[in-house]
Parts: structure tokens; sequence; C-alpha cells
């Protein structure tokens, strides 16, 4: 479903000063009920069934081919969490998380700063053996965005061990099974060829229903079908590709294969070189990624790992290798589909199309413990979506609505254990921000202020005169996401301005009632002045005009009240900004000051 289409700021045509948030139906708590839980059973159970006694496996795999995007980062999340959980239980845990970087680089991504189309004449060797984009402090390309996840991840509290696979395979750490894979070529053939001849999932077979929308993108769009299994060489199957001794590419096939020596022939296919190696002895080369994944897990001992939807359609790499992981004499991990995640107003997410946001850029805007919360609180196959527009706002006043049911003890018990999974990991807690404002508060005021400190200062310090902010610090490093959030993700044309100079025409142009509301606001204003008192003040403006008193409920006025506060707040919002809408009137006051306030306005 597309997200719906939102507006920077929300003007004040609410009755509250917070705007309505949408709460955790118990429907949805049931079914999301702490998910996290049941798979740390899972996996303990298994983990004692298989190898009794051991650190327990669980395992995450990034191909640095590009920037890794929020929807990988589910990828690195699920397992994490579970096994935060199991750590919490007092088992030892190790997070293996492959670095696919011996895997050959298939395109240039779009949007990637420092690089052109002369990127693509490395199309087709290691991801480590591709330059990075130009200006870059990194090595190769793989090097280069792994950096960006690594730190990202430090951030989120997340904790592994990190393999590059370009090391392992260099180094001949997987020569056994890579030998092993050579001489049970025709088992792994024959099972790989059940699923060699794709049914056209649009049409259905007989006595088969139709498939849904969600299984006809997984079957569609992930390229699974496509995936390389080696077949295709001119002597037969063989599951392992060479990288050209020439040009330093995969486009090489193998021609024969000798079990007893080992020796191996291939050849170029993109400048004809041809080379005869001893498999026994060679390092530059890696078995197909649908033979290499079920390798890798008998190898690790991986008891849980997830799998994305373009992973576990018919045919492809999960479900092969389940298949093929007991010729490595191993078991295949334990682990659900997870589902994509989106960006408000994007469709899925592909890191091969630019401009898709990362950690890095969500950890720009918003604090990890809400990071990490957004992947707690869903199920793995749930689909969900992260705000980099006005619906962050509504996003983070749902967060500390549930931080205080926590801390009151009326959350409940799935929520609270979200929440607790959310603030920290086994043994400590993320740093947070000391004094926790209103995360559309604080963006409000840096957009009026444009960053500056002292004048973000003294509007923070009136919000509440009985406690007022002395020091930003106790306010970071909210305020600063906020403020990044402003500068980076509203559209300039959104961006509130404050008029120079009053609007001389329009204030003459006001009839009675609009005189009469305005000077009705400045009698009050000093006497208000609070985010508080100037929130009960302007909504108490057109009820006192009306007759009722300023503190008089919603059930206790008429529904033309409504209609007289938009009026008035456009009103207010045109003499001060210049537009119909704003940031939140009480918070625009503030900043503005009670001075300037004044003289806009006319006094």
């Amino acid at each position: 479903m597309a997200a719906r289409a939102v507006r920077a700021h929300t003007p004040d045509h609410g009755e509250k000063d917070e705007p309505t948030v949408a709460q955790s139906t118990g429907a949805e708590t049931q079914e999301n009920a702490d998910w996290v839980s049941r798979y740390a059973d899972d996996v303990i159970a298994e983990s004692e069934r298989r190898a009794p006694g051991k650190p327990v496996v669980v395992a995450s795999g990034l191909s640095p081919s590009g920037p890794i995007h929020l929807g990988n980062l589910r990828e690195v999340m699920t397992p994490h969490l579970v096994a935060d959980e199991v750590r919490r239980r007092g088992y030892e845990v190790r997070h293996l998380i492959s670095w696919d970087d011996f895997d050959r680089y298939r395109k240039v991504p779009a949007g990637v700063p420092g690089t052109d189309e002369s990127w693509a004449e490395h199309i087709g060797k290691p991801l480590t053996s591709v330059p990075a984009p130009a200006g870059s402090a990194y090595p190769n390309w793989a090097e280069h965005f792994k950096a960006a996840m690594v730190e990202a991840l430090a951030d989120l509290g997340v904790e592994f061990d990190g393999i590059s696979q370009t090391e392992q395979y260099q180094a001949g750490t997987y020569r056994e099974q890579i030998l092993h894979a050579m001489k049970h070529r025709g088992d792994i053939d024959a099972i790989l060829d059940q699923y060699r001849t794709k049914k056209d999932p649009k049409k259905p077979q007989k006595n088969q229903k139709p498939v849904d929308e969600a299984e006809l993108e997984a079957a569609e769009g992930s390229g699974a079908a496509d995936e390389d299994d080696g077949s295709g060489g001119t002597g037969g199957y063989y599951p392992y590709k060479p990288f050209c001794g020439e040009c330093g590419k995969d486009l090489t096939t193998v021609t024969s294969y000798d079990d007893e020596t080992t020796e191996l022939s291939y050849t170029c296919t993109l400048d004809g070189f041809t080379e005869t190696v001893r498999l026994s002895e060679f390092n530059r080369g890696k078995l197909v990624w649908k033979v290499d994944w079920p390798m890798r897990w008998a190898y690790e001992g991986v008891i849980f790992e997830p799998s994305g939807v373009d992973h576990s359609s018919p045919g492809s790499s999960f479900q092969v290798g389940g298949q093929i992981v007991g010729i490595f004499g191993g078991k295949q991990p334990i682990g659900p589909m997870y589902a994509f995640v989106g960006i408000s107003g994007m469709a899925k997410m592909s890191s091969s199309k630019g401009g898709v946001p990362t950690p890095s850029d969500a950890l720009e805007i918003m604090e990890p413990q809400l990071l990490r919360w957004l992947y707690a609180r869903r199920r793995p196959n749930q689909s969900f979506k992260i705000a980099f527009d006005q619906e962050i706002q509504r996003l983070y006043d749902e967060w500390d609505k549930l931080n205080a049911k926590v801390a009151d003890g009326t959350a409940l018990p799935a929520d609270a254990a979200a929440h607790s999974r959310a603030i920290g990991v086994a043994g400590r807690e993320l740093p947070r921000t000391p004094r926790p404002l209103p995360y559309r508060t604080l963006a409000s005021v840096a957009d009026v202020t444009a960053g500056d400190e002292e004048q973000t200062q003294r509007i923070l310090s009136e919000l509440d005169p009985s406690n007022p902010v002395t020091d930003l610090d106790t306010v970071r490093p909210r305020l600063d996401k906020a403020e990044a959030w402003i500068t980076k993700y509203v559209p300039a044309e959104s961006r509130t301005i404050v008029r120079t100079e009053p609007d001389t025409e329009a204030l003459a142009a006001l009839d009675e009632q609009g005189r009469e509301s305005i000077r009705l606001l400045l009698e009050g204003l000093d006497s208000h002045w609070s985010l508080d008192g100037l929130t009960h003040h302007v909504y108490g403006v057109p009820k006192v005009q009306a007759g009722f008193p300023a503190d008089a409920t919603a059930k206790e006025l008429p529904a033309e009240i409504k209609v007289a506060q938009r009026s008035f707040f456009a009103l207010l919002y045109h003499l001060l900004v210049g537009r119909d809408t704003g940031p939140r009137l009480p918070t625009l006051l503030l900043a503005v000051g009670a001075d300037r306030v004044r003289k806009l306005l006319g006094a």
C-alpha cells in the first residue's frame, strides 16, 4: 500500500498540543506477540540438538556491491535481536556477518558519488578488486561500502564477527569443501536440475490456485531463477567459477576437471585466455552462490539465519540450499523469510537504484533506539516503512508515548519487550538523550532558527519556565537529529521563514472579528508565555470570542468553534510566516519571541 501524502508541517487543527497517535491494538499485539522470544526458544532447542555445549551460531550475509540500505539491515537486525535474547538467557552466541565481497561486481549502481560509466569495465571482477569511488579513503569498492555499515551497526549496538569471503577463499580456508563439491558435482547437479525449468508463475498449473501478488513478486522480481548455479560448461557441470588470470573477471567456463590430480582447465569467454591449474593449490575462484551458501552453513554450523523473499521463492538459494547442505554434512539453518522494508512514498528498495536510504542516513535523523524499535516491533514477515518525511514526527510521538507507558507500568507485555530490545542489548543500554523533548517541537525550533544555537537555547529555555533547558547538551542527540531532518528532508518551499516586517495591507483589511482575536491573543501573551500556556491560550481565543470559557472542553463546545479555530490559526500563520500553515503555533510563537510577535501582529 502506498504511503499517504503528508506535508512538512501539520497546522494546529487539533485540540491538544500532542497529535493523535495510532495506538497498538490488542489484535496487533497478539499477532506480533514477542516474535523474538519465540525464535529464541527454537534456536536454543535446535542448538542443543545439533551442537550441545557449543556457542549458538546465527548468521547474516551482506554484499557490499553498493550502498547497503535499510532493507539489507533487516538481514542483520533479525538475527541480532534473536541472538541478543539468547545472550540475555545466559548462552554464548556468535553472530556472524559474512561480507560477500568475493562476489562478482554486477553493475554500476546509480547515484553513487565519485563514479561514472568507466566503472563498468570492472564488471565481472570480485568486489574487492574494483576501485573504490573517487575520493574514497578505502582501498576498494567493497571496503568503501562496508565501512558505512560497520559504523552504523556500532551505533545500533550490534555485536558481530565479520568474515570477509575474499579473505576466506584467497587463504584456502574452504579448500576441502571446494574439492568435496567438485567430487560430488553430479549429486549437486541433480538437485539443481529439479529447478532449472521454471514454470511461468502467471499461469497457474492444473488444479492450482493463482499465486497472490506477494508470491508473484517473489517469483518474478527476485531474480532467483537467474542465480548462477554453475551450469553450462562444455565438459559437464562444475560448481566452481575461476576468476580469469588475464582480465580478473569471472566470465570463464570450466572445460575439464580431474578428481585425482585436481587439475582444472578453463577458458575466459571475454579474452580467450586459457589456463590449467591444480584446484588443491588454486585460490582465485569460488563456489557458485547456490553451492557456496549451504557450504558455509555446514562449515560454520549456523543454527539460525533469515532469508529475504527473493531467496525464498521456488528454486532459489534458500530452498535449493536446504538439499545441497547435506552433501557437506550439515543442516539448513532455521529462520524466517523476511519481508521488504520501504520508505514513505518509495517502492521496494534496491541498492542498484540511486538515492536509496541507508542505515547511516536513518541515523542522521533518528536515534538508534527508534530505528531498533522499528525492526523489533514487527514480525520479520511483515513489511513496514521507515519515514523520512512528516511521519517521522508521528513515529517519535508514538515512541515517547510507549516510553511513558513502560515507565508507569501500563505497557502491554509485547510492547514492553520490543521497547526493552530497542533501548539496549544484553548487559548495557545504548546512550540516550538525557531530556527527550518532543521531536516535533525540536524540529519546529530548528526550522525557525535555522540552527542558530543562541536562538535555540532561548526558545527551549522558555518552553517550560519552571524547568528550563539550560544546556543544549541535555536535549542532544535528539536535537541534532531533528535539525538534520529539517535541513535534509523538508523541502525548501515548506521551510518556515518568519516575516521581517508586518503585512500592513493584511492588517488593515482585518474585519472586527479578526482585530478582536488578535487583541485577545496579544493581551494574554505575557501571562501565558510557555509551551503549555500558549497552547491553552491560542486554542482559547476563539472560545472566548464565542462567549465560552477558555478552558471549555470539546464536548462543551459547538462544532463551529473548530471552524473558528482553523480560521484564527490560518490568520496567525499568514501574518507571521506568509502561509496558511506552519509549525505548531505555540512553538512558533515562542520561536518568534514576544516582541517580534507584537510587531508582526500590528501592536
